[in-house]
């Protein structure tokens, strides 16, 4: 059952939960929803609505949230868990939005103890057991960029990534998939393509994937959903795991769509 809930309840949200017609049939036409079945928009329709109602989206610098909106980041989340569980996303409750790019402001230390101050722009985050920060301005524009880019995508397959040993590009398998197997598809890929960005002015994914192996998942994670035919053409075996993990195959619904 989904975070806790008994059948009763899921049916009581389900039946007393509701997104406009008009908003579903705007969101459903996203790219990264191509040739969903009738079916599979049902079910997605139903995770869309306990998802909506378990989390909070909150704006920040008085971005106001509407109903579209909520709406939008909740499907492009819940795409990742079509055919898995809700509870994935047990450990975490709240997305922020800020109307623009953000500025991250932090300290860490290396793995010698050396402290250091990070200052970057952002256009999403995902904190372990904490919000999703993501930025509408980037949510609102994805579709007119060079990539297949999806930050709610990116950021939610970050949050998968630290259900297992933390942020490593390798999230809590299935009982039917090879741990080694993971390993060795994901390493032999970042490694390839690191090397190849160092040849390649124009790389088939965003060169930020090359930045650490749970960025590459992450990038890689949108990029199943987004360009599925792409990422099955120039990462085969990554793409037959991600199929496995996630348990769909999008690149079959884009070729009957």
């Amino acid at each position: 059952m989904s975070w806790g809930l008994n059948h009763w309840r899921r049916n009581r949200i389900l039946q007393h939960e509701e997104i406009p017609a008009t908003i579903w049939k705007k969101v459903t036409s996203l790219r990264c929803l191509k040739g969903l079945s009738p079916d599979e928009l049902k079910r997605l329709h139903e995770l869309v609505l306990l998802f909506l109602h378990a989390k909070v989206i909150n704006g920040a610098h008085n971005l106001v949230i509407t109903d579209e909106m909520r709406t939008t980041v909740a499907i492009q989340a819940c795409i990742l868990l079509l055919n898995l569980n809700l509870d994935y996303y047990d450990d975490w409750i709240e997305i922020i939005v800020y109307p623009e790019e953000f500025i991250l402001d932090y300290k860490y230390a290396d793995e010698i103890g050396v402290v250091h101050h990070a200052y970057n722009i952002a256009s999403g985050e995902a904190w372990f057991a904490g919000p999703v920060i993501l930025s509408w301005q980037q949510i609102a524009t994805q579709s007119q960029t060079q990539y297949a880019h999806n930050v709610i995508i990116h950021e939610c397959a970050h949050k998968l990534d630290m259900l297992h040993e933390g942020a490593n590009g390798c999230p809590p398998l299935h009982a039917n998939m090879s741990a080694h197997t993971w390993h060795d598809v994901f390493n032999q890929a970042y490694a390839d393509f690191c090397r190849q960005i160092e040849t390649r002015p124009d790389p088939i994914i965003d060169l930020y994937a090359a930045e650490s192996p749970a960025e590459f998942f992450a990038v890689l994670s949108e990029g199943f959903f987004e360009s599925p035919l792409i990422i099955q053409q120039y990462f085969t075996a990554v793409y037959e795991q991600l199929v496995l993990f996630y348990r769909q195959d999008p690149a079959k619904r884009w070729v009957s769509f």
